[in-house]
């Protein structure tokens, strides 16, 4: 990539990608900066218009996947967006001055994510919450490389075999406000998997 074909695309004169940026990394990263903001700023109007209740797992699924997925049914945005993040991720992997502002990305979306949780009356935990995504992530990759590309219905057969697992219901509330704990906490099911260190 070069600043002149950034210009062009964007029909801007080059000057305007060299004045404003100190370097054609910068302008890299403020613009994987400004896409994963965009799509942050969706997912809080999204979990903004989500009740306090109980979920079941179909429910939960299908708001988890509302939040990294996007709407149901066939939508050449919605894919073209899903491979964008996809790309963003890789960048960052490859390119050291990329990570930070992912990881500050990624940040927001685990918060983002545990409030939809928290909301569907869930049990949340950071090495969960980074499982779910993984589970999401991994299918989401494996339909975008078909020749009709499914990736919601891929995403949603992959998470609710492990929602309960990853995103356990909570009981009842206790009478001393303490914090309820899973339901299945003391069968020992949602310590199936070693944390991810």
């Amino acid at each position: 990539m070069r600043h002149r074909s950034v210009a062009t695309r964007a029909d801007l004169p080059l000057a305007s990608t060299t004045y404003y940026f100190e370097s054609l990394e910068d302008l890299i990263a403020r613009a994987v900066e400004f896409s994963g903001n965009a799509e942050l700023e969706a997912m809080r109007r999204r979990v903004g218009e989500v009740s306090h209740r109980r979920r079941g797992a179909e429910a939960t699924v299908d708001l988890v996947l509302d939040l990294l997925v996007g709407p149901d049914g066939p939508d050449e945005n919605t894919h073209g967006h899903l491979i964008a993040r996809y790309e963003r991720s890789v960048a960052s992997a490859r390119h050291p001055e990329l990570r930070e502002v992912q990881l500050r990305l990624r940040a927001q979306l685990d918060e983002l994510l545990a409030d939809a949780l928290r909301r569907s009356d869930r049990s949340v935990r950071p090495e969960q919450l980074r499982r779910l995504v993984a589970v999401v992530d991994g299918a989401v990759v494996a339909a975008l490389t078909e020749s009709n590309p499914e990736p919601r219905r891929m995403a949603r057969g992959a998470l609710l075999e492990v929602i309960d697992i990853v995103a356990p219901p909570l009981r009842g509330e206790h009478a001393d406000g303490h914090p309820r704990g899973p339901l299945n906490s003391t069968s020992g099911q949602t310590d199936r998997f070693r944390p991810l260190d």
